[in-house]
């Protein structure tokens, strides 16, 4: 699977994941919705959770842009737009908190679901603290890889959500 990234450049550049990805030219920067390919939009404002139904596509589109632009954009690209579940994050930014996953970390974590894990392991090498998202996310991300649907995704992220409001 290919990925490729919307690049709004409105974040620090020294902690920009999407850029040190293409960099090592593991991933491709598009200025514009119009250069992005069709694919897999990972879409945290999506209808519909990323799941295994989704490996057909050839293309993982990311957003990558500050998280004060995040919460108003407008995700308006080419593809199928697709949210991540329930995953927490790992990098130095915002380890620990929920739905917080940078470029790096999201396109991993969409990796893995879709059946990809070597790729994911790949993707997150690049960082010091990758394996660390493995492990805080282990138990997830194995059982969304073993769901068929959305829907299934959806259930199991639930028990997650329930989880945490519990303690």
């Amino acid at each position: 699977m290919d990925l490729h990234v919307r690049y709004e450049g409105d974040d620090d550049p020294k902690k920009c994941t999407a850029r040190k990805l293409a960099r090592f030219d593991m991933t491709e920067l598009h200025r514009s919705a119009r250069a992005t390919p069709f694919g897999v939009v990972l879409n945290p404002h999506a209808d519909t959770a990323l799941s295994p139904a989704d490996a057909e596509y050839a293309n993982l589109v990311a957003l990558d842009c500050s998280w004060e632009t995040a919460g108003r954009a407008t995700f308006e690209m080419p593809g199928e737009h697709r949210a991540l579940p329930f995953l927490v994050a790992a990098n130095p930014v915002n380890y620990g908190k929920p739905f917080q996953l940078n470029t790096a970390e999201a396109f991993a974590g969409a990796l893995c679901i879709l059946g990809e894990r070597e790729h994911a392991e790949e993707v997150l090498s690049k960082f010091t603290w990758g394996h660390t998202f493995f492990e805080l996310n282990e138990e997830p991300l194995r059982r969304y890889s073993e769901c068929e649907t959305s829907a299934d995704v959806v259930e199991i992220q639930q028990e997650y959500l329930d989880a945490g409001e519990e303690e």
